[in-house]
């Protein structure tokens, strides 16, 4: 059913997060992920923000200088980056842990598979969650999720059982 009556939308256009470092920040989202400056905006002659596009598909991302709400928002997942399937995250895990960057590891999550836990030199939870599916958002019983973690585990049992017996 198509609801007539919303807002045409068309993705993400880009994220934007504060910082207290913005040269740290820009080498660490450079370093790690591969982004680079696009666009810098300077404030009575200081550097205050910049935008990052990434080479290879990633949401475009803003840095601004902000170092009292980068305090506050230091530990939150705000979003998660795609990243096209399994074997891309789990490559992508691999990166970081050969950078020296702790993450909770790749997981089986809702839909697809999930890499928590990596941190920016703010401490904002950068997440990557796969574009490929092992689940269908349709599926009913992922309307309501009681227990992440408890129903992700039952159901990547549940999916190597069905991929096995395939």
């Amino acid at each position: 059913m198509t609801n007539t009556v919303a807002p045409e939308l068309d993705g993400v256009h880009h994220v934007k997060l504060p910082v207290s470092d913005l040269d740290r920040s820009r080498t660490w989202y450079e370093s790690r992920l591969g982004y680079e400056i696009s666009t810098e905006f300077v404030e009575n002659g200081v550097l205050m923000g910049v935008v990052m596009v990434h080479p290879n598909g990633g949401p475009a991302f803003g840095l601004r200088l902000d170092p009292e709400r980068a305090a506050r928002a230091a530990g939150f997942d705000y979003f998660s980056i795609g990243v096209p399937t399994k074997a891309a995250l789990e490559a992508l895990a691999r990166r970081l842990t050969a950078l020296g960057e702790a993450h909770a590891g790749v997981h089986f999550a809702t839909i697809g598979w999930i890499l928590p836990g990596a941190h920016d030199p703010d401490g904002h939870e950068v997440r990557f969650y796969t574009t490929q599916a092992h689940t269908d958002w349709t599926d009913p019983e992922i309307a309501t999720v009681d227990d992440a973690i408890v129903t992700a585990a039952r159901r990547e049992q549940e999916h190597r059982s069905d991929q096995a017996s395939a």
